[in-house]
């Protein structure tokens, strides 16, 4: 997808300079006709660099590899020079359109080269050499060869520690051999944002949510504020529970969880375990996954159902392309990555996911986040290159898990009929459970990957404390610790895949907010009178068309105001999350009594 790729990578610009660079002051016009020929350029240009990276991603060979490299070689240092160039416009009284074009051109870049000889082609090598090196990893238990997918059947059903632990530290042993690039990669995106004006990297990246990059760490520490007491109610029950089970040599009844215990690779969701820490007092009447299969769900339909969704509150159907070009099944003859994406190839109807597809519950929410993206590029594909984005990276991310919200309730599967009847209210804390322990105990995870790496590029984390200041940060928000000591050479962090592929990870903590203003908003317009959890807004069409204003908005307008377009919200609000676990957090406080809290 759009928003994937220039998390990865820059996009080509040809160098402008205006006549007025070489003496007079630039004049307003100068700005557009800048601003105008960068964006024809880049329309140009972009489909050429998605299709390099789309080819690299389905079809791992050192030939795509090269190519998608020498591709966004050229791409990062062009666009670096036109970012450069856009500063020149700085204090020119231009109309707002062509300010608003100005600072997303200087906020273009995830990664910028530095402005010298070979950096680009550099930055670009080592950035391929990262992402390959991560989707093509494989290690040795049992005899066997496993790759990552494997890991994580493991991790998600085996309730045997010591097989836990092998495999979680199997996969983590992809890490080490990315410490050099990694640390490269660092080293040049610094230089190259110094040469932008920005303090270093995270500065960049912080900057692009229409507030000083200051003033934005602080607002998402006041969002994680609203929720750490929610998180910290979870994780005593959960940890409660898997004491239980495991007893005190595996799993402690105080201080931090093993993080290879919670059915996750990077303990990042925990719903894996539901039934490790299910009440006893309530149980679910259904499972999703055997629903699926039992109803002759394969990954096709699994997409099908995802579309209907969409096209139910009147959004138009996609494309016969989308079916012909996507890679909805991880192919048995060569190395991909299998990491669900959404892609626009040509920034208008050539909207694609590249997904492993299984058929359970997690990929039957996962299709339908992943065509939120596509559906969010159709809406603005028709508004300026540099307007065809979210309104910031956490909306892009949120639109799929506000509709995945109502995907998950049993009004919904009712509705399409994998549930002949939804349950009763008795089933309300079942649910919750399994919600939060995917929505909730996301919310730390979704903070601290990036608060590694705004350390890493400032400098306060070097290559030799990594793995250290990694697990600091993964105690201190998550409340976890790894499953045994960690070799001196260990890069644990490289064992997530937007951390070897430089995606920017802030946005899925956002997102983890904004889906909850989304969803309150909508079962508001639609009138919803019960509990909001059990809220669908499955074929609400009246909310679906002001729901597609706010996405048609793209990124033209600062987030606030999108937000408000949908919501009459201006500002992020994580009451919403509160509002829809309330009766879960009420009902973990009485099971909490007479535990040690915290960690």
């Amino acid at each position: 997808m759009k928003s994937q790729l220039l998390a990865a990578t820059a996009v080509a610009l040809l160098a402008f300079a205006p006549a007025s660079a070489q003496g007079s002051k630039p004049t307003a016009a100068e700005a557009k006709a800048f601003v105008d020929k960068a964006e024809a350029e880049l329309a140009a240009l972009n489909p050429y660099v998605a299709r390099s990276a789309w080819v690299r991603a389905t079809y791992i060979t050192e030939d795509t590899q090269w190519l998608e490299a020498k591709a966004t070689a050229q791409q990062n240092e062009m666009t670096a020079r036109y970012a450069r160039e856009a500063a020149r416009f700085n204090g020119v009284a231009v109309d707002p359109v062509t300010a608003r074009k100005l600072k997303l051109l200087k906020l273009y870049l995830v990664s910028p080269a530095p402005d010298r000889p070979g950096a680009a082609t550099e930055l670009a090598t080592v950035t391929t050499r990262l992402d390959s090196t991560y989707s093509s990893g494989k290690f040795q238990h049992g005899g066997k060869t496993l790759t990552l997918n494997d890991a994580e059947d493991i991790l998600a059903d085996s309730r045997d520690p010591a097989e836990l632990k092998a495999v979680w530290e199997g996969w983590h042993s992809v890490g080490p051999q990315m410490r050099a690039d990694y640390a490269r990669l660092a080293e040049l995106s610094n230089e190259g944002a110094r040469g932008l004006g920005f303090k270093d990297t995270g500065a960049l990246w912080r900057s692009n949510y229409d507030m000083d990059p200051d003033a934005f760490a602080a607002d998402t520490d006041r969002l994680w504020k609203q929720v750490e007491p929610f998180y910290r109610n979870l994780h005593c029950y959960v940890r409660a529970r898997l004491n239980d089970k495991y007893g005190n040599a595996v799993q402690p009844r105080t201080g931090p969880i093993r993080a290879d215990l919670l059915g996750n690779m990077w303990a990042q969701q925990w719903g894996n375990i539901y039934d490790v820490v299910q009440p006893k007092s309530a149980g679910s009447s259904y499972s999703l996954d055997k629903l699926l299969v039992e109803k002759g769900y394969d990954p096709i339909k699994m997409v099908r159902t995802g579309e209907a969704f969409y096209t139910s509150v009147g959004m138009s159907p996609l494309p016969e392309t989308f079916w012909q070009r996507s890679m909805i099944t991880r192919p048995r003859d060569r190395e991909v990555v299998c990491h669900a994406s959404a892609w626009n190839i040509d920034d208008k109807e050539d909207v694609r996911i590249k997904m492993c597809t299984k058929v359970n519950g997690d990929d039957f929410y996962t299709v339908h986040h992943e065509l939120g993206h596509n559906f969010y590029q159709r809406a603005y594909k028709d508004q300026p290159f540099l307007f065809k984005n979210g309104a910031n990276d956490g909306f892009h991310e949120a639109i799929g898990d506000f509709v995945g919200l109502s995907a998950l309730t049993p009004t919904y599967l009712q509705q399409i009929g994998l549930l002949d009847k939804a349950p009763g209210a008795e089933e309300d804390i079942p649910f919750l459970l399994k919600m939060a322990l995917d929505k909730i105990a996301f919310l730390p995870f979704g903070l601290m990957v990036d608060r590694w790496r705004w350390q890493v590029f400032s400098g306060e984390v070097t290559p030799e404390t990594y793995n250290t200041a990694w697990w600091k940060l993964r105690n201190q928000y998550q409340g976890l610790m790894p499953p045994g000591d960690r070799p001196a050479d260990a890069f644990d962090a490289a064992a997530k895949y937007h951390v070897p592929a430089n995606v920017p990870y802030t946005r899925y903590f956002l997102a983890h907010i904004y889906q909850f203003q989304f969803h309150r908003a909508a079962c508001n317009q639609i009138g919803w009178k019960g509990p909001l959890h059990r809220c669908s807004v499955y074929g609400e069409k009246e909310m679906g068309q002001k729901f597609n204003a706010m996405l048609e908005m793209g990124a033209s307008q600062p987030w606030p105001q999108a937000m408000a377009a949908f919501t009459g919200e201006s500002r992020a609000d994580a009451s919403a999350v509160a509002d829809y676990f309330k009766p879960l957090n009420d009902w973990l406080t009485v099971q909490n009594k007479g535990e040690s809290c915290g960690w």
